[in-house]
């Protein structure tokens, strides 16, 4: 029986986390282990239609004080009815963001509120990931991707470049301020290389 791991995958809009997270559910599957493969904001069903107020419309709809707390309403309710029961139940959680994203775009980008993000998490939320993946790669073609995806969800997209440089310089930090958690990952490579460097690494991790 595999030990429960909660796992998160990181980065820009536009680097390929959610193609990412989902080769990694299926090769751990692939290999036996328990999996629940799921995403923020949303998740859970109240998640998800938080999720629709945050990520469509205008770029100026939400104060970044107001997305905090709808990022953090979202994440209560997905920890209690998802990642929560699915550790207890021995599972690993690969979860498509978390709170690093919030430190990221609300905390360090849009005003000085990383303070206020940590102190929600460590109130609300309690919960940190034993492993954080950070997709990296140049914003430039990063956004890009984002953009060519023309659907409803690119309020951040939308943004444009120089915020998602200054996202990526967050993450960058991020990772230097934490080695033990967080593994930055080249996302210029090609899909299959990046999956197999990722899968690899779990599956090394779940053997120790």
């Amino acid at each position: 029986m595999t030990a429960p791991l909660f796992i998160t995958l990181e980065g820009i809009d536009g680097s390929g986390k959610s193609t990412q997270a989902r080769l990694l559910a299926q090769a751990l599957r692939d290999a036996g282990v328990a999996v629940t493969l799921t995403r923020e904001p949303g998740g859970s069903p109240g998640a998800e239609a938080i999720r629709a107020l945050l990520l469509t419309g205008d770029t100026g709809r939400w104060s970044p004080e107001t997305e905090i707390l709808l990022f953090f309403a979202a994440r209560r309710d997905h920890l209690e009815r998802v990642i929560r029961p699915a550790l207890v139940a021995g599972q690993v959680v690969i979860c498509d963001r978390f709170t690093d994203s919030t430190r990221m775009y609300q905390g360090a980008t849009r005003g000085d509120l990383r303070g206020k993000v940590d102190a929600l998490h460590d109130l609300m939320i309690g919960t940190d990931p034993d492993l954080t993946l950070i997709i990296d790669m140049d914003p430039a073609l990063a956004l890009a991707r984002g953009l060519a995806r023309a659907g409803a969800e690119q309020r951040f997209e939308d943004m444009g470049l120089p915020f998602q440089q200054k996202v990526r310089a967050g993450y960058l930090e991020l990772a230097r301020a934490e080695p033990a958690r967080c593994t930055v990952i080249d996302g210029a490579r090609p899909e299959a290389d990046v999956a197999a460097d990722i899968a690899g690494r779990v599956l090394a991790r779940l053997d120790q």
